[in-house]
């Protein structure tokens, strides 16, 4: 298999099956909020998108950031800590954050689009393995503006799973709490970024399911599918 490294400049470029990472936070609390029963995740890229979008379906709720914080009028912020104790049931989701969400709508050439991060990791590429495809775009977002190791961290674990091994994961953890988007989260007065998103964030291959994204009446949406 043959693998390319994108990035939220270059991404309109990638052809083919795309899998954009975003482990801090914006494709973790996704899977998160899978996990408490919401329905579908539909992705834009403004706060003014989340909140129109909103007003005009049922159920719905915006969740996501500008600058790591909740926007104003938004329901949930991007912290899996926060969104894990929700009951979400047939709750739409609309989420809008700086680089994961800014990357399903540039990777507008994709053929295949999946949104992953540490804790989909496996079940993802259990999902990718069975297309059969010779060729796999993965997409840094969070490289652009902060920095992005714990997403390129998260590429290269995909990559050797692609390879058929089972790597320690211990580094891979280690490379999250040391990268750049981490240091919020260990600097206790920074209370909008809980540590804990940093340990649920990790918990590598937690999930079972994958989250492939479709485009459906002009909406990018999201929702979680066994892999198995």
């Amino acid at each position: 298999m043959i693998f390319h490294y994108r990035d939220l400049e270059d991404c309109h470029t990638a052809q083919g099956i795309v899998i954009l990472i975003d482990v801090l936070r914006a494709f973790s609390t996704a899977a998160y909020a899978f996990s408490r029963g919401a329905k579908e995740i539909l992705l834009v890229s403004t706060v003014e998108e989340a909140l129109s979008l909103r007003a005009c379906i049922a159920n719905a709720k915006a969740m996501g950031e500008v600058g790591g914080l909740p926007p104003q009028g938004f329901d949930f912020g991007n912290s899996p800590t926060h969104i894990r104790t929700e009951n979400l049931s047939d709750i739409t989701l609309i989420q809008r954050t700086g680089a994961g969400t800014q990357g399903a709508v540039r990777s507008r050439n994709a053929t295949v689009l999946l949104a992953s991060s540490f804790v989909v990791a496996q079940a993802t590429a259990r999902f990718v393995l069975k297309l059969g495809a010779p060729e796999v775009t993965f997409v840094i977002t969070g490289k652009t503006f902060r920095g992005g190791d714990e997403d390129l961290a998260c590429a290269e674990y995909l990559e050797a799973l692609f390879n058929g091994n089972q790597p320690e994961k211990e580094p891979f953890v280690r490379r999250v709490f040391d990268s750049r988007d981490a240091l919020e989260h260990l600097d206790p007065a920074q209370t909008a970024f809980p540590l804990s998103d940093l340990e649920y964030c990790t918990q590598i291959d937690k999930f079972d399911f994958v989250m492939p994204i479709t485009r459906q009446e002009a909406r990018l949406v999201m929702r979680a599918v066994k892999s198995g």
